[in-house]
């Protein structure tokens, strides 16, 4: 995978915005950017997280009490922090600050618990073509992929639901990533479609069925041809 932007987004779903923003931007730490507006009754609130984006999606209509994804945790590199701090946002979505070199994250990481381990190595690794730098851990530019067994991770899992839904990968031409994807194993969630000037996107599953969106933005890439 060509990735137009060294880092990995991490998107999460709530319906109960004030007291997440509390916590991210206060305990956390982490600045908002701005609220874009995603259809009647989703804005998503951006954050900057060493130029990775948070996005936590406000929905006003209730959530379905989907069990969670196979996402677990977002770690975060920062100054200045002497051991790994972990804390819970008010859902239990966890997040831990970790020094800086921390198990070899420089900027952040996404721990993922899947059901074989071995099968998502191979996804990482000839689906979306990122670098392992050594068993279950993936780079991809400055974020790292921290693959982990999990007998409870889920088997279908789902984009709508409170908490951790998907990761994003800022690509260059979402149309050829997407098709590399796919003949390399991986299931279609969204086939790719452009969102007026600003993105074209696609969504792909994992082998649990967790999504990963595709992203050619073109605030990044400067064009959103096909």
């Amino acid at each position: 995978m060509e990735l137009a932007k060294p880092r990995i987004d991490i998107g999460l779903a709530t319906n109960d915005l004030p007291p997440m923003l509390a916590l991210w931007q206060g305990e956390v730490g982490v600045p908002l950017d701005h609220v874009l507006p995603i259809r009647r009754g989703q804005d998503q609130h951006r954050h900057d997280v060493l130029g990775s984006v948070l996005k936590i999606n406000h929905h006003e209509a209730p959530l379905p009490a989907n069990p969670p994804s196979g996402y677990l945790e977002l770690l975060i590199a920062r100054p200045g922090v002497a051991a790994p701090t972990a804390m819970a946002d008010p859902e239990g979505n966890r997040v831990t600050l970790v020094p800086p070199g921390f198990e070899g994250i420089g900027q952040i990481a996404v721990r993922i618990g899947v059901r074989d381990l071995e099968a998502h190595r191979r996804f990482y690794a000839e689906a979306l073509g990122l670098p392992e730098e050594r068993p279950g851990v993936f780079r991809a530019g400055e974020s790292l992929i921290l693959l982990e067994a999990d007998a409870n991770a889920p088997s279908d899992a789902q984009m709508q639901g409170p908490g951790w839904r998907y990761i994003t990968f800022q690509v260059f031409k979402v149309d050829t990533e997407h098709s590399r994807v796919l003949a390399a194993g991986g299931r279609e969630a969204l086939a790719p479609v452009t969102l007026g000037t600003t993105a074209r996107i696609s969504m792909v599953r994992d082998p649990d069925g967790n999504w990963i969106e595709l992203s050619q933005r073109a605030s990044i890439t400067g064009s959103l041809d096909a």
